[in-house]
């Protein structure tokens, strides 16, 4: 009995598990992979008519929403850092500039979400007028920033995708060419890397793009379809930061 309780305790995958929640990224990824669903089942449940359970869910995304907004206290001057070492980095300008306003955008975001928590705990008090103007003015932010999220992404692929294009097209031949050709391949391997990466950013950001928009009144989706699509942007962002975490490509 001892020797079955002790391979499910240290069994890989528990090991795994117990790393990827000791991250505040992986924590985060899951209180909003689970807040997601819950803003989808409480609509679907309120829709089947079901007000009770729908509640209870509805709950449990309302303190989920409060806790991630507790994790991200600090947050904005990271993109405020962010923001100042894009500026005094060199790279291609349109690159350059997209990546500066979108952690602007988000610096925004994270700084009104600061006070609609404080407003939320009633560690500050905000007139009802006030609350909901904040609260619309941080959606705004956030759209902006992964608006330009995408275009830097979109920018960013199609360098990519030139450069790959041209390191294939330039295959050395021949032994003596063997430090070029590993060079080569070396520098090949990093780009696809870095379009893999970009291309999950990208996805990510098209799946979120609603939930700010709406928020900030310029769609009109319905709680349902924003649960989904907020699940599984989650789910994505979950799976890159398992990887890293434990060291997997």
């Amino acid at each position: 009995m001892a020797s079955v309780a002790s391979q499910i305790v240290f069994h890989p995958t528990v090991s795994q598990s117990l790393k990827f929640g000791g991250t505040t990224l992986g924590r985060d990824k899951t209180y909003r992979a689970v807040q997601y669903f819950a803003r989808f089942y409480a609509w679907y449940l309120a829709n089947q008519g079901n007000k009770l359970e729908a509640a209870r869910w509805s709950a449990l995304k309302g303190h989920l929403g409060t806790a991630r907004k507790l994790m991200r206290l600090g947050k904005p001057m990271e993109h405020l850092q962010a923001a100042l070492k894009a500026l005094m980095s060199a790279g291609p300008v349109e690159e350059t500039i997209t990546t500066i306003a979108r952690q602007i955008g988000y610096f925004g975001y994270l700084s009104y979400d600061t006070l609609v928590w404080a407003n939320s705990i009633r560690f500050i008090t905000l007139a009802p007028e006030t609350a909901k103007r904040v609260t619309k003015r941080a959606f705004q932010f956030w759209f902006a920033g992964i608006v330009f999220s995408l275009v830097h992404g979109v920018l960013k692929a199609a360098r990519l995708a030139k450069e790959s294009k041209r390191l294939r097209e330039s295959k050395v031949w021949g032994e003596k060419d063997l430090a070029g050709e590993a060079a080569r391949e070396t520098r090949l391997s990093v780009v696809e890397g870095a379009r893999k990466n970009n291309r999950r950013q990208l996805i990510i950001d098209l799946l979120d793009v609603s939930i700010p928009a709406t928020g900030a009144q310029l769609l009109n989706v319905n709680e349902g379809t924003l649960g989904i699509l907020g699940l599984v942007s989650s789910v994505v962002g979950a799976k890159a930061q398992w990887q890293v975490v434990n060291g997997k490509k």
